[in-house]
């Protein structure tokens, strides 16, 4: 248990029976006139559901324990993703739902954060961006690397994204694993 007063970016609440909530931001208010408040802005740990929710200061909140550990996934077994503690070497199979997004940037040997709580895994979290050959674009055509145009491209990982003109096959680049844009590219 906590108050409200201990928020914490990042904590996971217990609300609504046993929904796994977590801060995603939050601000204390402490108005001219009346009791002093908590503004929050929640996300639902399944679903990815984002609200706002406002609390009276020194409210007790469950809190939940989740178990973030950094793991190496290691490769793919069916539908499932094979992650590797890589303190204790164990194993772990998280189905392509719970992975989510984080599927389209996901290399063997990359290391990511797993929540876990009583058991089950609730979310992979990637670094905010990670670097990754282009398996396939068209070439650019000359006149047009001034115009600051796009094309598609096809990463190692299957997953197409928007690059520059002059980004060509082979190459690589950094991609944010939030918004799936492109970033730049990485210098060898």
């Amino acid at each position: 248990m906590a108050t409200t007063n201990d928020l914490k970016n990042g904590m996971v609440l217990k609300l609504e029976g046993d929904q796994l909530w977590s801060v995603v931001e939050f601000q204390h208010v402490k108005p001219g006139k009346g009791p002093a408040f908590v503004r929050t802005k929640l996300k639902n740990v399944l679903s990815g559901k984002v609200v706002d929710k406002t609390f009276n200061a020194g409210l007790k909140v469950e809190t939940a324990s989740v178990d973030k550990r950094g793991m190496q996934f290691s490769y793919m077994d069916g539908e499932y993703f094979v992650f590797m503690d890589m303190d204790t070497y164990d194993q772990l199979h998280v189905d392509r739902k719970t992975v989510g997004d984080a599927a389209n940037f996901l290399l063997e040997g990359f290391e990511a954060v797993v929540a876990i709580h009583e058991g089950n895994v609730l979310y992979v979290e990637l670094p905010a961006a990670v670097e990754l050959t282009i398996e396939h674009t068209e070439p650019g055509v000359q006149g047009d690397r001034s115009t600051g145009g796009t094309k598609p491209a096809k990463l190692e990982t299957g997953y197409e994204i928007q690059v520059p003109l002059f980004i060509t096959t082979g190459e690589k680049i950094k991609v944010d694993t939030r918004s799936g844009e492109y970033l730049g590219r990485v210098n060898s």
